[in-house]
């Protein structure tokens, strides 16, 4: 009995957790600089035209797939700090970020170059806006495909201008390398 307990006792090489302390300092990072921008530019970032200029962290996750968590805590954050419709954001807002997020990293399987990924990436988040019209629909009453058009106009651009601010800072920061 007791050789059987000896087998049954052999050391194990631990799993490597899911994320890592350089993950999560980072991540907290990007939570942080996504929270910041907001701030800064608050009033811009909770109308009917959205240009919530810390949308360009979004480009993040084309570069690795790890950034997922600190786009997510940022965008969980500055809705609950700044956002006057607080329980729709936390829910549309947060919900509306997710979704492209993930359609963002599952496209990325296939497409490997990275102006490709931020062009769809851009395409997605625009998209996706009709959750962020819903919610002003349900909010306030605002006219449904209108809102859409304006929200999608404005997170367009953001996105759009973000596409090259990202992929320069890419150049000395190495986002890919800094979630390895």
């Amino acid at each position: 009995m007791e050789k059987i307990n000896n087998s049954l006792s052999v050391d194990r090489v631990p799993a490597k957790p899911r994320i890592g302390v350089r993950e999560l300092v980072v991540n907290g990072i990007v939570a942080a600089l996504y929270i910041a921008v907001s701030a800064i530019i608050q009033p811009f970032g909770f109308t009917q035209v959205q240009f919530r200029v810390s949308e360009l962290f979004n480009h993040l996750i084309v570069f690795n797939k790890k950034y997922l968590y600190g786009i997510i805590l940022g965008v969980f954050l500055t809705n609950l700090f700044f956002s006057p419709m607080r329980a729709y954001d936390l829910i549309f807002g947060v919900g509306q970020s997710l979704i492209a997020l993930l359609i963002t990293i599952l496209c990325s399987r296939f497409i490997k170059e990275i102006w490709t990924r931020m062009v769809i990436n851009t395409v997605v988040f625009t998209f996706t806006m009709f959750f962020i019209a819903l919610e002003l629909h349900l909010a306030f009453h605002l006219p449904f495909l209108f809102t859409w058009l304006t929200t999608a106009a404005g997170e367009f651009v953001v996105m759009a201008v973000g596409m090259p601010i990202m992929y320069i800072i890419n150049k000395s920061v190495k986002f890919d390398k800094l979630m390895k």
